[in-house]
């Protein structure tokens, strides 16, 4: 049933899903491949759910080559509740209980702040001033005491992305993937965990994937909740607890829907193309539209901006998000802690949506230039 308003979804999280895939979910609704009930009402005790479960986790082995000596977890919590699990996990690694965190904006700050509290931590840079660019990493300070260095490789509310996976020695490395998983292939043999909560590019609010390396499990504080226990959840194969199954019924379904539209590589490919569309109005506006992070830092999946200049003209921002929403393009408000415009261009955000947002910006541009 194909009706109502088409809007284009520029929202950080939870985010626009794919057409087919909210269109799939619909028809399976209230009968699922004719068992007479929905995946909603379903026991995740039963073999429907366990190939629901398994398809997902398959999937995301086959996406991202994930090596075998690792598990996949699907989680609840989301992925502030990983900034408690990570130490919980990882810090007994080592006697010493330290460990090290690059701090490149919001959520990298929250992980660090709630790491503090079961770990001693190392912010292996300097402060910085602000969340504009990634520290040099031939600057950064690794202990080599610490039982994990930990990243964010993409930033939502400050718009820094890395482009690089950091070599830091052979220690174990730990990635906050929420908001660029599956947007680009990544080597997962580098990683000690990675981490996505899945409602940015692969599906709806309520589930949290975890990859993590085999050698790493069993080492969980004393202290450590059992729910968030990676070996507990390993061992139990996702199912410890009643898992969050719809969440991972839709995964599964934009998992499919990632593969049979190429790939993490095509989703890499359209993500380049999506971005420099935006970036290369602002940077042709002549100031008229401002983004503060450095162009080698600079985030494909979250464009922030500021209207009018570096600080923003709030007058003008608000009369550009009030003819976006008349021109049905919602969620382009920045986050409340920084204010200004913010386009998050996910897997879903199609390059058709991201042309009538730059079309937008183009004549809102020739509008309001003096």
């Amino acid at each position: 049933m194909e009706s109502g308003r088409q809007v284009a979804n520029f929202g950080a999280g939870p985010a626009k899903l794919p057409r087919s895939v909210l269109l799939e979910a619909q028809k399976e609704l209230v009968d699922y491949k004719g068992l007479g009930i929905s995946v909603l009402e379903m026991s995740h005790r039963t073999s429907d759910f366990t190939k629901i479960l398994n398809t997902a986790e398959n999937l995301v082995r086959e996406l991202l080559n994930v090596p075998e000596n690792y598990k996949v977890l699907f989680l609840q919590g989301g992925g502030s509740a990983q900034f408690s699990a990570v130490p919980l996990n990882l810090i007994g690694l080592k006697e010493g209980r330290n460990a090290d965190y690059v701090i490149t904006g919001a959520w990298s700050a929250k992980a660090a702040k709630e790491a503090e509290k079961y770990a001693k931590v190392n912010i292996v840079h300097p402060k910085l001033g602000a969340y504009t660019n990634i520290p040099d990493p031939s600057t950064w300070n690794l202990n080599p005491d610490a039982s994990y260095v930990y990243y964010c490789a993409n930033e939502t509310v400050h718009g820094v992305e890395f482009d690089f996976v950091p070599d830091v020695k052979g220690a174990v490395l730990v990635c906050d993937m929420s908001s660029n998983f599956l947007s680009r292939p990544v080597d997962v043999s580098k990683f000690g965990v990675i981490f996505a909560g899945a409602q940015k590019n692969v599906g709806c609010a309520g589930v949290t994937v975890v990859i993590v390396r085999e050698d790493l499990l069993g080492f969980a504080l004393k202290e450590c909740p059992v729910v968030l226990d990676y070996k507990t959840q390993a061992v139990n194969g996702s199912l410890y607890n009643t898992p969050p199954c719809y969440s991972i019924y839709i995964m599964g379904l934009v998992l499919e829907w990632i593969k049979n539209n190429g790939g993490a590589a095509a989703m890499d490919k359209l993500s380049l193309i999506k971005s420099q569309m935006i970036y290369d109005i602002i940077d042709k506006s002549n100031g008229f539209y401002v983004c503060p992070v450095e162009k080698k830092n600079r985030s494909r999946m979250n464009v922030p901006f500021r209207i009018g200049s570096t600080k923003g003209d709030e007058a003008l921002e608000k009369k550009f998000l009030e003819k976006a929403v008349e021109l049905n393009m919602i969620s382009l408000k920045g986050h409340r802690s920084v204010g200004g415009i913010r386009a998050s261009l996910y897997n879903a955000v199609t390059v058709e949506d991201v042309q009538k947002l730059a079309a937008f910006m183009r004549s809102f541009l020739q509008m309001h230039q003096s």
